[in-house]
């Protein structure tokens, strides 16, 4: 049997693969799930990713499954909630900005109709496909994330700076940088239907 081949970062810890294998590279249009993927790609910031993942569910739980209406609404007593949660990453800056965020989430949302409209016009709603041979291959930005990263900060989005948008870039499919060997890359699934199709469940 054919070993399946899987971009390096994935490893071999199972909640990676399961990431690799099932969202990283792959366009996501909900708009409760970009909003997770925002929030977390900002509470990375100087951690690994495999850390987030591991407290993801936590995450859930503490922010309200990242509904950005519920979570524009916190206040000074729920911040401090957060502040003592041993689950989640607790950085008050972190955390006070995904609230300003989300509030700035539903801005956009208001003005474009959805949040999914004003990002993916960025692409002209059509991944970038990169050719990527390995991980030294993989650019930390790019012109593109520079771009959208300042653009988010003018209107006051805190925790986009550019290396952070290009990961969040990458992890919402609107640049698929899995190797061009990878069976996940756009052009490998193409060639056979190895991946299950992911699922729509934003929890």
């Amino acid at each position: 049997m054919e070993q399946i081949r899987r971009c390096e970062w994935a490893g071999d810890d199972p909640l990676y693969i399961a990431y690799h294998d099932m969202e990283w590279g792959r366009p996501e249009h909900n708009d409760q799930k970009l909003f997770e993927m925002l929030i977390l790609e900002g509470m990375q910031a100087g951690l690994s990713w495999i850390t987030i993942l591991r407290k993801r569910e936590a995450f859930r739980a503490a922010f309200d499954n990242f509904d950005p209406n519920k979570v524009a609404n916190y206040g000074a007593e729920k911040i401090e909630a957060l502040m003592a949660d041993k689950g989640i990453v607790r950085n008050r800056r972190k955390i006070e900005s995904a609230v300003q965020n989300a509030r700035l989430f539903l801005d956009i949302q208001e003005q474009y109709g959805s949040f999914d409209k004003f990002l993916w016009k960025y692409v002209d709603d059509t991944p970038i496909i990169g050719e990527v041979a390995d991980m030294k291959s993989i650019p930390a930005t790019t012109p593109l994330s520079d771009r959208i990263s300042k653009d988010l900060k003018k209107l006051g989005f805190r925790f986009v700076g550019s290396t952070i948008i290009y990961s969040f870039m990458q992890a919402v499919g609107m640049v698929d940088d899995h190797a061009v060997w990878c069976f996940c890359h756009t052009c490998q699934r193409k060639k056979e239907d190895k991946i299950p199709k992911k699922s729509n469940d934003t929890g």
